[in-house]
């Protein structure tokens, strides 16, 4: 939500407070009508200041359960039967300020990106806090699973080479239980169809990795690809 919303509830109490004191002024001051007014349109705009902080709370709340981000593009190239090449390129971090794209050959019908994700309660997700991740791998996948035993596998070490300063990760395990703000640490993976052209996006959310496909090629394999 924009903050600019908070402006509103907050003039609006403001102004009930200067009714509601002025009012109660005039009633000390033995001017009981006047300052009844006073005090009936203070309460009454306080009881609308905060009936616009409740919505504007509970617009905050979606807001933030809900938000996402992009962390992954993927760009599919077919290079022979259930081969491929798969562009991952992620944005700028404090590891790659620049942003990383690598290729990665993958065998399969399927692309699976995975990652350790670490859940902030939701009272923190409220207060600004976002879901953590770190991409760890990226592997084909068969549909059929008798292709899955025997067929070649493929899979790539997406971890960083070095870690940031602060491993949020290893924190969490070491403190987790003892800091009533982390929610859990877990794993979390997507999947989708590989075709040749396809472009995929890969999205954090405050409840784990979520893929989309962005173009017609990667649509038309969500559609058809999954058998």
């Amino acid at each position: 939500m924009v903050w600019w919303w908070w402006i509103i509830p907050g003039v609006v109490a403001v102004l009930a407070a200067v009714l509601l004191l002025g009012g109660l002024g005039w009633i000390f001051r033995g001017r009981p009508g006047k300052g009844g007014r006073g005090v009936i349109f203070g309460a009454l705009f306080g009881a609308v200041a905060f009936a616009l902080a409740m919505v504007g709370l509970d617009i905050q709340t979606y807001n933030r359960l809900s938000f996402e981000r992009p962390i992954a593009t993927l760009d599919v190239v077919q290079r022979g039967t259930r081969h491929y090449d798969v562009t991952l390129t992620q944005p700028p971090s404090d590891q790659a300020p620049e942003g990383v794209s690598r290729v990665y050959p993958l065998h399969g019908d399927h692309w699976r990106i995975e990652a350790r994700v670490l859940r902030w309660k939701p009272w923190a997700n409220v207060l600004g806090l976002d879901s953590q991740y770190q991409l760890e791998r990226l592997s084909g996948r068969y549909a059929d699973v008798s292709n899955e035993i025997s067929a070649e596998r493929s899979v790539h070490d997406l971890r960083p080479e070095s870690q940031s300063r602060i491993d949020l990760w290893q924190l969490a395990q070491e403190y987790g239980r003892h800091a009533p703000v982390v929610d859990t640490l877990y794993g979390s993976g997507a999947y989708m169809p590989m075709a040749n052209g396809a472009r995929y996006e890969v999205w954090i959310t405050q409840s784990g990795l979520v893929a989309r496909p962005v173009n017609q090629a990667a649509m038309q394999a969500a559609a058809t690809g999954w058998e």
